[in-house]
């Protein structure tokens, strides 16, 4: 499992760097599909997948708004706007989760992935009138639910980040940097939330900490944080619509295999 983990790890570590995604969305179904292997309660396989996703999300969202910074891509005013919001939405979020079934889960992450992948696609709307951002208040707000969906699913909030961050005006190299360094706050918040949700349940594996799996936790990331900025390197080399295409057919796949589960159960 240690060498499964690790090579997971590296893998979703470039993603998190190549598409300022954090790495959960990638890494919950395959978590998921390694703790049910390792005969983990079935009624927690996903909970656990979610809430250790994101607690990786804590050093590989760093690593990569670290790479992403040093470009000077990242937009640091938006992030203090909406870092208030984020925490909050991110601590209330893995109390929702955590009274779902496993196959409401499973499903409600299908469809947040599904839904992000084609509003992705969906062509840009020609305007001649210039859509600025909300003010801190609107901000804070749009933090507090993108944080709160988000946490849920463990992501990093860059499915809907990028998105509105598009919608007003914001390149896509900028959106994709600035969704990774609000990655941090999101995954230090919802981590904590998990592990408090967690702690009710009574049947869990040794080295667990509320719902994160620790041993799984400490591999993914090693890997991680290690390809995380080649993935940021590449990102900024890639031309924005080839970029767009990568994020969307990436959501798309993850999603159809959650969905997939939840049909299955």
């Amino acid at each position: 499992m240690l060498v499964l983990l690790l090579a997971v790890g590296a893998a979703v570590g470039f993603l998190a760097g190549l598409l300022g995604i954090g790495g959960g969305m990638t890494l919950v179904p395959l978590l998921a599909i390694l703790f049910a292997a390792h005969r983990f309660p079935a009624a927690h396989v996903v909970h656990m997948a979610v809430a250790t996703a994101t607690a990786t999300m804590v050093f590989t969202a760093m690593s990569s708004a670290r790479a992403h910074q040093r470009r000077g891509a990242v937009l640091w005013n938006v992030v203090l706007a909406m870092g208030p919001g984020v925490v909050l939405g991110s601590l209330v979020g893995p109390q929702i989760a955590s009274a779902l079934s496993t196959r409401a889960f499973a499903a409600l992450f299908g469809a947040f992935t599904w839904f992000a992948a084609a509003r992705m696609m969906l062509p840009s709307r020609a305007t001649a009138v210039r859509r600025e951002l909300p003010g801190r208040a609107g901000l804070f707000g749009v933090g507090a639910g993108i944080a709160a969906i988000a946490s849920m699913v463990g992501a990093g909030g860059a499915f809907l980040v990028v998105p509105f961050l598009g919608r007003h005006d914001v390149k896509i190299h900028n959106a994709v940097a600035t969704s990774a360094a609000l990655g941090f706050p999101i995954a230090a918040a919802a981590t904590v939330g998990f592990i408090v949700a967690g702690l009710r349940a009574t049947d869990l594996p040794p080295w667990s900490l509320g719902f994160v799996y620790l041993p799984a936790m400490a591999a993914v990331v090693v890997a991680s944080m290690l390809s995380a900025p080649l993935g940021a390197s590449v990102a900024h080399r890639w031309p924005a619509a080839k970029l767009r295409r990568a994020f969307a057919a990436l959501l798309f796949t993850l999603g159809a295999y959650m969905v997939w589960k939840a049909i299955r159960g």
